[in-house]
């Protein structure tokens, strides 16, 4: 028994560990999508965790241009590999206006996961963690929640409370 609650903490800890009080962006500005990406790129930058903020911005407009990262019920994910950064890194974004970001359902986003990894992650955890975040977002209590994060310490609690301990 006390290995999956093992199991469970570390996958908690291990989500956590891509987030940060930096990546924290509970009001993002942009009203169009071009600005929202640029505006998420300078966050990071800002976090001192990039080398080149172009060749960010590029990557993520490549991606949006084979389809949008816009997956309904207010979300997108916009997410990519690139060399100008060396680890794995979340940020996390809420927008109360909203945007047009050519979601799926055509409606406005209001949170923003941005997943930025290196071209090669030691342990791979860029495609689970896509995943385990487009899992989360697909419960509407999830959604709400994220929505009234107002700090740091809001958001690392939903995501213990959701994903384990």
């Amino acid at each position: 028994m006390g290995w999956s609650h093992q199991h469970f903490s570390g996958e908690v800890i291990k989500i956590l560990q891509y987030f940060d009080a930096d990546l924290f962006c509970p009001d993002l500005e942009s009203t169009t999508k071009d600005d929202v990406l640029a505006e998420l790129t300078e966050r990071l930058v800002a976090s001192s965790q990039v080398k080149d903020s172009g060749l960010i911005l590029d990557m993520l407009k490549r991606r949006e241009s084979l389809g949008s990262t816009g997956i309904g019920k207010g979300v997108a994910i916009p997410h990519g590999r690139s060399l100008a950064i060396g680890d794995l890194r979340v940020l996390f974004a809420r927008s109360t206006k909203g945007v047009e970001f050519e979601a799926v359902d055509k409606k406005p986003v209001h949170l923003f996961f941005l997943i930025v990894a290196p071209p090669q992650d030691k342990q791979n955890e860029y495609l689970p963690l896509l995943g385990k975040i487009a899992e989360l977002v697909k419960e509407k209590s999830a959604r709400d929640q994220l929505q009234g994060c107002e700090s740091f310490e809001d958001l690392s609690e939903l995501l213990e409370e959701r994903f384990g301990v």
